[in-house]
């Protein structure tokens, strides 16, 4: 038996809007069927899926292969492939992190114990490698090696990130490596991978990872931000979330570099004792954080990230029509409230 099945839609149209894509990415995943005994196992998949979330992912890699080709088909199994991934990543960040919450509901740990998000996730990862093994031969290979690569590198992303949570002489130059392996190459590796199935050519494909990348970078940064001033209600996620767990992000960082005296004596009393209020934590380290400025210096970066992914599109060997919906979904990320 089957861990799944999906059913390929027709593609009949040469140029896709980013909503169509959107929509052919959603009736995908809605095809995907887990059934396989025990039930147990296989229910929290299907519900984490079922949380909906941007499918930023999946719908880039259909994207970059509608630049080069008029079907998207090609791209359709890695596309799924990288969400399924990347939900994996989300359920198990959720268990790491002891969060309550994802995308307004409760999370797999919360409904159904630890041990059964472990492995729920675990089973995720393989079915990830079930979908890319669906893929056109002609491109299997190549395919499978990058996503390989970059499913351990994010790894070790994830273990820079905790190993970080206990330090706080953390640089900017280690935060932006750590997100850079734990968010920013599972994007470019989103676009590299549409690219091959879209017969791009390797220097195409290659400025194609590399606007990934700075996509990628802006991304995280944008996360940071609304971790501190989005709103719960858009954003998924209780807010202050990263504050609590002490995790090292941007605009921790900086605070912790360019403080006072009298904000790092704050800062540390709250890094330094876990049982003090929470709400006053987070009302603590945002009035901080609005006193330094630093929701500006992150605006700053992640327009500094956005102008290196667009000088990347620039070398591409594509008609300029052909990127208009890339360059949207670009707009679409870095103004995101969400």
């Amino acid at each position: 038996m089957q861990l799944f099945l999906y059913k390929p839609a027709s593609c009949i149209k040469t140029m896709f809007s980013y909503n169509e894509v959107l929509q052919r990415v959603e009736y995908e995943i809605s095809q995907l069927r887990f059934n396989k005994s025990p039930n147990s196992l296989y229910v929290p998949i299907e519900y984490i899926l079922s949380l909906g979330g941007k499918r930023i992912r999946p719908a880039l890699t259909l994207v970059a292969c509608n630049i080069y080709s008029d079907t998207i088909e090609p791209s359709i199994a890695p596309a799924l492939c990288l969400e399924v991934f990347h939900n994996f990543t989300l359920l198990h960040d959720d268990l790491m992190d002891q969060a309550d919450k994802r995308r307004n509901k409760s999370t797999v740990h919360k409904l159904w114990g630890e041990n059964t998000a472990i492995l729920s996730g675990d089973a995720m990862l393989i079915a990830a490698y079930r979908l890319i093994a669906d893929s056109s031969p002609m491109h299997l290979k190549e395919l499978l090696d990058l996503f390989t690569a970059t499913a351990l590198d994010i790894c070790g992303g994830q273990q820079y990130d905790m190993e970080f949570e206990v330090r706080t002489d953390v640089t900017e130059a280690e935060y932006l490596k750590m997100i850079h392996l734990k968010t920013a190459i599972l994007i470019a590796c989103s676009l590299k991978m549409g690219a091959i199935t879209g017969g791009a050519s390797k220097e195409d494909a290659r400025h194609l990872y590399q606007y990934g990348l700075c996509i990628g970078m802006a991304f995280q940064l944008q996360d940071d931000l609304l971790d501190v001033y989005g709103d719960t209600h858009t954003f998924g996620k209780n807010i202050g979330g990263d504050i609590l767990c002490d995790k090292k992000t941007f605009l921790l960082i900086h605070a912790l570099t360019h403080a006072s005296a009298e904000q790092k004596r704050e800062m540390y009393q709250y890094l330094e004792q876990k049982t003090l209020d929470p709400l006053r934590k987070i009302e603590t380290f945002r009035r901080i954080y609005d006193e330094l400025g630093l929701k500006e210096i992150t605006l700053s970066r992640i327009e500094a990230f956005y102008d290196e992914a667009l000088s990347n599109l620039k070398q591409l060997n594509a008609p300029e029509e052909r990127l208009t919906v890339l360059k949207e979904t670009g707009k679409i990320l870095l103004h995101r409230k969400s």
